[in-house]
């Protein structure tokens, strides 16, 4: 498999080899036999994505949102889900209750890799295109016909590579494209990493840049109006659980880890 990824596309291989290294694990806290399977097919050495720091935030986020989404989708099992700068990212798998249809959304070279490794499946669609444009809503919108949950959007790793204004053309999008209601689940980084980004363990070791952070996702609402905040959790809650090192940055460093925030309109 050969992968031709821009600069941001590129930190998807973080997450990747997390949790390709995590499923490997005697006890794995979260289980992706894709991504282990990928990582063996690429043939790359792991170590710069795979860090101490970034591993137990990526198990830390995907657990958080796994249990997230399952709870909303025991509530509406017909959910129309859309992953935005989806990556490699194999949730589908591990939350699907056989019903729910399934959006990937990233950009083109992003989505060609990623259709190299996934193969077509059933409920699940994969559009390449640019999220802050809106020409993707109208499929989405199509599958939403009949159903009677809203629609829920996930904003993984995202977020922390647009500055304000383009989450805000993002929100906007979201209000206009879906004007009947939705959730988004994104996750944030800390302006103070923004500062700090080439001390992170992980991503200095790619060509990307933060562009935006915030230190509450009340900063997300206040870009536009009619979105509301719903809840907003640190990975240090999940961190802290799993070992020392992570109790102690929880305990050091309390507003320094990224936090999943969850919001509503319409």
């Amino acid at each position: 498999m050969e992968l031709q990824l821009g600069d941001v596309q590129t930190t998807a291989l973080i997450p990747l080899a997390v949790k390709a290294s995590e499923t490997l694990r005697e006890n794995p806290r979260i289980k992706d036999p894709k991504a282990v399977d990928i990582i063996r097919h690429l043939k790359i050495d792991t170590k710069q994505y795979d860090k101490f720091l970034s591993h137990e935030g990526v198990i830390a986020r995907t657990i958080m949102l796994d249990r997230k989404i399952k709870r909303i989708i025991e509530k509406y099992p017909d959910t129309v889900i859309v992953n935005i700068g989806a990556g490699f990212d194999n949730r589908f798998s591990r939350i699907d209750n056989g019903k729910i249809l399934w959006f990937d959304i990233d950009l083109p070279d992003a989505i060609a890799a990623r259709k190299k490794a996934f193969p077509e499946q059933e409920r699940v669609t994969m559009i390449p295109c640019d999220a802050l444009k809106s020409d993707w809503c109208g499929a989405v919108n199509s599958a939403l016909c009949g159903r009677e949950s809203k629609p829920v959007f996930i904003a993984e790793g995202l977020f922390m590579y647009l500055t304000l204004d383009q989450i805000k053309i993002l929100l906007e999008n979201l209000k206009k494209g879906f004007p009947n209601g939705g959730t988004l689940i994104a996750e944030q980084n800390c302006k103070m990493m923004v500062k700090n980004e080439k001390y992170h363990d992980t991503v200095r070791n790619t060509n990307a840049h933060f562009a935006s952070g915030t230190d509450t996702a009340q900063e997300i609402v206040d870009l536009t109006d009619g979105i509301r905040l719903m809840d907003e959790h640190s990975f240090n809650e999940e961190m802290k659980k799993h070992s020392i090192r992570g109790k102690l940055f929880a305990l050091l460093f309390p507003n320094m880890n990224d936090r999943w925030a969850t919001f509503e309109w319409g």
